[in-house]
């Protein structure tokens, strides 16, 4: 106890004996009986015994005890009087006490309340009107004279108890009241009920005190009654604030403090094993604010190893019952109770909770937390596998998955990091290298013989990049190399020297082939100041290094590609009223039936100078050119014109749009779509428009009710691509999506990878757990789609099913390939199947 802390205990026990004092000396000198031994004896061994049937109530250090002394006390103001009566009680205490752990104040001010309870019931019967305890008159008189020395008491403790603890809201009221209210008034009057008895005869204490030792008994009963309820309503507490955490390193440390508030303990430690590009983490949460302690991190700790190899539940250790190694392991950490559990988590190691030593002064750890604790197991274990499948999700967001390196995504924030300081004099140089021979291999070998060929460029670029750069893959063949601080001419240097290092030949597939690179170099400032104008300029070099061979760095004359954008801008509006600019359709089937449920509807643009144009480069285009709106209309238009002739087919089939992040933005959004619905005579219900997750989890989205609205034309919301961006299933609670479509770069590796599988079966699950169907994209072979089945996924999308293809290639796709099913119950359309 710290010196501020003494000061303030032997202050209050000093006040509260100051009270209790002067009242105890004008009161009970007035109450004093004939002495008689045998009868002073008896009084004395009663309270004796009920200040040994204790029940706990505890407020952070400071923990309250309720006994069955108002029954000894109801007795003894009767039958010796209330001096004597409060001597013994005294007495009773002071040899409890002497056998107990309490520290001096704490005794004397526990003294001090009783000398002050026997003082009030005292004063209260000496103002009320003397009577027999025959008469009703006495009993209430008993009964008012208890209950306000209770009432005088708990004010006094429960003050110390804020003091000393602080005020911990109405629950420090609740615990002190509840008892006086409903237990005391029962106690007492079982006490003038054995008066009453003993009235007939001395040899009714015969009967009496059997009657007593069950009184004594159920109030035992009734405390461990209390203790489980709180235990149980600790724990549910505790389920309820962790799945209001948050889930990131922030999350980890709100469970470990939330254990440490519930259990009351002094010090809370959760050790978690390395995942991904996690080092092993100790999150600590302690009274003295430590962050670190010896013990929970060592894997040779004895406690650790005995926690994650029990099978039995939780470890409980205590000085009192342990053995030599176990002395040693508690006082390494400087505690004397220890509760420790293995937990589970998605690294196949599992991690280790412990919590040290109980808040409490008076009460330690018993089964009953063992217990509790092995109920928060159950939470912990979600959460920190909620939180790991994050991670796990952002990783693969940010990294490639065939290399381990940063993708693109990563690599555009890494360079706003480096040029965020200053724009206008941060350095930095970017590498764009392209594998020469990438597309030749593929294409001779396939994609296994250029996939080893990506890993040994991969591990050539690790070896013989700069000690500080930060390396990525991009797609395709291209990898990406940033070197923070470099100017163009120390990039352009860096490059030469890389692009002879990695050049050399190296064995894949069985064959000796050469590696060999074209490397584009950019660099900022004189490049550009963001990431995405330094890498689309560091992309034009390259270009212009495939077509010399070698290292090429940027310059304007070789930005033919802004040129290409401009064009392309002011012909997309002519180039859809032409035709240009049309759609393509994908199937999408349910896992279980084979029923075609929908199509998606993928823009294209076919090009007369450029050919074919990429969707992303144009819609990219639309969106910075404020035509994106006028895309979304076309390419819906078509899609529920083509809805239009199936209906008139007399088959339900429902089509997909996808809807661009800045079209929800736009005002009139909600009355194009239902203008459109109307104009082709298609039903909410058979049009679903697909968002991405960064279009949903901003806030002018959520704050919005553009999805509310949209979902009340009978339309159905997906999430598109889920698990690429920064959304969590838990969010998804918050807002009107019907189905998530599983991002194809977790199905494309399930047959082959057991991570895959385990984060597209956790997808599946927590969506199905929020009553959300589950698509999966990329879907290209047999192993995978049964593995989807087994998992429960709702529907399939993939080349397995079929290619995107334009309106007459569906057509006889679903001649050749489909069948037709009856409607189904309550509707009206016939339904499409794929036949097997």
């Amino acid at each position: 106890m710290s010196t501020a802390a003494a000061r303030r205990a032997w202050t209050i026990a000093v006040t509260g004996s100051l009270i209790a004092l002067p009242l105890a000396v004008v009161v009970l000198p007035g109450a004093i009986e004939p002495f008689q031994p045998l009868a002073v004896l008896a009084v004395f061994v009663l309270f004796l015994i009920a200040e040994s049937i204790e029940m706990h109530v505890e407020f952070r250090r400071q923990t309250f005890s309720w006994s069955l002394a108002e029954l000894p006390l109801t007795i003894a103001l009767v039958e010796v009087g209330g001096f004597w009566a409060t001597l013994s009680w005294i007495v009773a205490l002071a040899v409890q006490m002497s056998f107990r752990t309490y520290t001096p104040p704490k005794t004397l001010f526990n003294l001090a309340m009783v000398l002050l309870h026997g003082s009030v019931a005292v004063a209260v019967l000496d103002a009320l009107p003397a009577a027999e305890i025959t008469d009703p008159l006495r009993w209430f008189e008993l009964i008012l004279a208890v209950l306000v020395a209770n009432v005088v008491v708990a004010l006094m403790i429960t003050s110390a108890i804020i003091l000393t603890a602080g005020y911990n809201g109405p629950q420090v009221w609740r615990e002190q009241l509840v008892p006086i209210a409903i237990v005391s008034p029962v106690i007492v009057s079982v006490g003038i009920m054995a008066l009453l008895l003993s009235t007939l005869s001395t040899w009714a204490w015969l009967l009496i005190l059997p009657v007593l030792s069950v009184v004594g008994l159920l109030f035992r009963r009734f405390g461990k009654v209390a203790r489980e309820g709180s235990s149980v309503e600790r724990v549910y507490d505790f389920a309820r604030r962790v799945e209001q955490v948050s889930p990131d390193e922030a999350g980890t440390q709100q469970i470990v403090e939330a254990v440490r508030e519930l259990l009351n303990a002094e010090r809370v430690a959760l050790w978690l094993p390395p995942y991904l590009d996690e080092e092993p983490r100790l999150i600590v949460s302690a009274e003295n604010g430590a962050v670190w302690y010896d013990g929970p991190g060592d894997p040779d700790d004895v406690f650790r190893r005995r926690a994650v190899s029990s099978v039995e539940g939780p470890l409980l250790v205590s000085m009192a019952k342990a053995d030599a190694e176990e002395m040693a392991a508690l006082a390494r950490r400087g505690v004397s109770d220890l509760l420790g559990a293995p937990v589970m988590t998605a690294a196949g190691e599992p991690g280790y909770l412990e919590v040290c030593d109980r808040r409490s002064d008076i009460v330690s750890f018993a089964d009953s937390d063992r217990a509790a604790l092995d109920s928060m197991l159950t939470h912990v274990n979600a959460a920190i596998r909620h939180q790991q499948l994050l991670t796990q999700i952002r990783y693969d967001a940010d990294h490639d998955r065939l290399t381990g390196l940063p993708n693109r995504q990563r690599l555009a924030a890494e360079i706003d990091q480096v040029l965020s300081a200053d724009a206008a004099v941060a350095r930095a140089g970017l590498i764009l290298a392209s594998l020469g021979n990438y597309t030749e291999v593929t294409d001779t070998l396939g994609h296994a013989a250029s996939d080893e060929l990506l890993l040994v460029t991969a591990g050539l670029l690790r070896e013989h990049a700069p000690p500080h750069a930060l390396l990525a893959r991009m797609e395709g063949e291209q990898f990406a190399v940033l070197l923070p601080g470099l100017s163009l001419a120390a990039t352009e240097r860096a490059a030469r020297r890389l692009r002879e290092a990695a050049s050399t030949r190296a064995r894949v597939a069985g064959l000796d082939l050469e590696v060999t690179l074209k490397i584009g170099v950019a660099a900022a400032p004189v490049h550009g100041t963001d990431a995405g104008t330094l890498m689309q300029r560091a992309d034009v070099a390259l270009l212009a290094a495939v077509e010399s061979g070698g290292v090429a760095s940027y310059h304007p004359v070789l930005d033919q590609q802004s040129l290409r954008r401009l064009q392309l801008g002011t012909e997309l509006e002519q180039a859809m009223a032409d035709g240009q600019i049309s759609v393509v359709f994908q199937p999408i089937i349910d896992a279980q039936t084979s029923d075609i449920v929908s199509v998606e509807t993928l823009v294209r643009w076919a090009h007369p100078r450029y050919g074919a144009v990429s969707p992303d480069d144009f819609i990219h285009l639309a969106e910075q050119i404020g035509r994106i709106g006028a895309v979304t209309d076309h390419v819906l238009d078509l899609a529920l014109a083509r809805c239009r002739r199936w209906l008139d087919q007399d088959i339900a089939l429902s089509v997909a749009v996808n809807l661009s992040a800045h079209c929800l933005t736009e005002p009139d959004l909600v009355s194009r779509v239902r203008r459109a619905l109307q104009r082709h005579g298609v039903p909410g219900e058979l049009l679903t428009l697909e968002l991405t997750e960064g279009s949903v989890v901003g806030d002018s989205v959520r704050d919005s009710t553009v999805l509310a609205d949209l979902h009340a034309l009978g339309l159905r919301l997906s999430m598109d691509d889920f698990g690429t961006g920064y959304s969590s299933l838990s969010q998804l609670r918050q807002l009107p999506i019907d189905e998530v479509k599983i991002d194809k770069s977790f199905v494309l590796g399930m047959s082959t990878s057991q991570g895959e599988s385990f984060i597209a079966r956790s997808i599946i699950e927590l969506a199905h757990n929020l009553g959300l169907f589950v698509v999966a994209e990329g879907v290209e072979d047999e192993l995978t789609r049964n593995l989807l089945a087994e998992m429960g996924c709702d529907k399939l999308q993939g080349f397995l099913v079929s290619r995107p293809l334009p309106d007459d290639r569906l057509e006889s796709w679903l001649l050749a390939r489909t069948g037709v099913r009856s409607a189904a119950p309550g509707s009206i359309h016939r339904r499409l199947f794929v036949r097997t």
